[in-house]
């Protein structure tokens, strides 16, 4: 079973393999999904640090890597008074 540090090294390797992903881009996503909690019980329970885990996470934070942005801010611009969009 691997630690936790282990783990997240795992998926970080697996995303730049899988994804064509540079290593910053992947720790980038990694560490993301990290501060979103994403891997909250990969820290509790052990047993769930397995290779195939790994190969799931590592899709999962792939497939979700963009949904957090949203769409584009709308762009405003100024006429007499009232902005509108451009």
């Amino acid at each position: 079973m691997m630690t936790y540090e282990e783990y997240l090294d795992e998926v970080t390797t697996l995303m730049t393999e899988r994804f064509d992903l540079s290593d910053d881009e992947a720790i980038k996503h990694v560490m993301r999904a990290q501060a979103a909690d994403f891997f909250t019980l990969h820290d509790d329970v052990p047993a769930m640090r397995t290779q195939e885990r790994a190969e799931q996470d590592a899709k999962a934070i792939y497939d979700m890597r963009n949904k957090s942005r949203g769409h584009a801010p709308v762009k405003l611009v100024k006429t007499g008074g009232k902005p509108r969009k451009a």
